[in-house]
């Protein structure tokens, strides 16, 4: 019992975790829709191509979002396949967000590492980001803390695996394991005389048996009376 309720707490706090995630990529999918619209507005034309950081930050989106969803659907089921695949999704995330900031701290020149962007929304970005430097670091921290508490999560969850009363909830399930019970007492009733059969059978018996004796006194009367008849 404490078991189950363990495990059912670590699904909970996996999803409320996990949606964390989901709100990061939903809202990189919002900022990239705004840009995009401001492009279009700028450049008055649908045929062209669009940057290179507004695709990026689309792509971004749509991929956190899918990690949150492949985290939900892992953590309702606890499936090991599951598990395991959330898991490297955002362990490579992970490694991805890592290397990015490896890259601003470490290379003085990082900007040259990024192509051109024609927008100017990189710059607006960046700007944003060291005006307000403490709420960004706040966000940042709580996505990375984030996504490590689902990847331990999800890793206790493998090694607990499902629950195994889900198993047994249905009484469909529990047939097959009466089976033999219900072909033993079919085996063991056809050993089996009813009382009553017996019983029957019995006094049809005594009554074939009566009536023979019947026939049979008659038959040695008819021959007595014949055998005194014949000296006459």
């Amino acid at each position: 019992m404490m078991g189950r309720m363990a495990r059912s707490c670590l699904q909970s706090v996996l999803k409320l975790v996990n949606s964390v995630i989901g709100l990061a990529g939903m809202g990189m999918i919002l900022y990239s829709l705004w840009m995009i619209r401001v492009w279009l507005k700028q450049i008055g034309s649908t045929d062209s191509n669009l940057p290179w950081f507004i695709i990026t930050f689309l792509i971004l989106g749509v991929f956190f979002c899918f990690v949150t969803c492949s985290g939900h659907i892992a953590a309702e089921t606890v499936n090991g396949h599951c598990l395991s695949c959330y898991t490297v999704l955002v362990f490579l995330i992970l490694i991805l967000e890592a290397a990015v900031v490896a890259d601003i701290f470490l290379n003085r020149s990082w900007e040259e590492d990024f192509p051109e962007d024609p927008t100017g929304k990189f710059d607006e970005l960046k700007n944003f980001i060291k005006s307000n430097a403490d709420m960004c670091e706040w966000v940042s921290i709580s996505v990375v803390a984030a996504q490590a508490i689902s990847i331990f999560l999800a890793i206790v969850l493998r090694a607990l695996g499902p629950d195994p009363g889900n198993y047994y909830d249905s009484d469909d399930d529990l047939v097959p394991a009466r089976l033999p019970l219900l072909r033993n007492q079919s085996q063991h009733a056809s050993y089996s005389i009813d009382p009553n059969l017996s019983q029957q059978g019995v006094s049809w018996n005594i009554k074939i048996n009566d009536k023979v004796n019947i026939f049979l006194i008659f038959r040695a009367a008819s021959t007595v009376q014949g055998s005194r008849i014949l000296p006459v």
